[in-house]
């Protein structure tokens, strides 16, 4: 069963941090997994071919030194394909441009402002898009 969507009395604003919500991959009963197979390079394509979905890897935070569990895929995305020129390019659309620098940035939260200046587009039109009554790939308002 899908859990109606949190209401929040304040409205999210150019200065509201956004990040992918995994849990809402889970809520809506999709394997995000999945999804984040057909973001790797051919090379990492072919190297998880043969292997489980649920692989566990260590990864370390280069700014904290944290050591977290990470998902194996969600790892080579964050550490080689996302780091590929092509990952992010000017005929991407909004949605997955934004989605795909989450990934390539460990998903640490970003505001529209942050992430118009890393994409050349209008934060006004991110918020738009982030705001609005549909949630795309999981890329909602932290609620911290």
């Amino acid at each position: 069963m899908i859990e109606p969507r949190r209401i929040s009395l304040v409205k999210p604003t150019l200065q509201t941090h956004f990040h992918i919500d995994f849990d809402w991959w889970r809520q809506v009963d999709r394997d995000w997994r999945v999804y984040l197979r057909s973001y790797l390079c051919p090379e990492h394509q072919e190297a998880f071919a043969d292997t489980g979905m649920d692989e566990m890897v260590d990864w370390i935070d280069p700014d904290t030194a944290e050591i977290q569990q990470v998902d194996g895929i969600q790892h080579i995305l964050i550490t080689h394909c996302a780091r590929q020129e092509s990952f992010i390019s000017e005929q991407t659309t909004l949605v997955d441009s934004a989605f795909r620098l989450f990934l390539a940035n460990g998903n640490t939260p970003m505001t529209p402002v942050e992430l118009a200046e890393a994409l050349g587009r209008q934060p006004e039109m991110i918020l738009r898009t982030l705001t609005g009554p549909r949630v795309y790939k999981g890329l909602r308002p932290c609620l911290d």
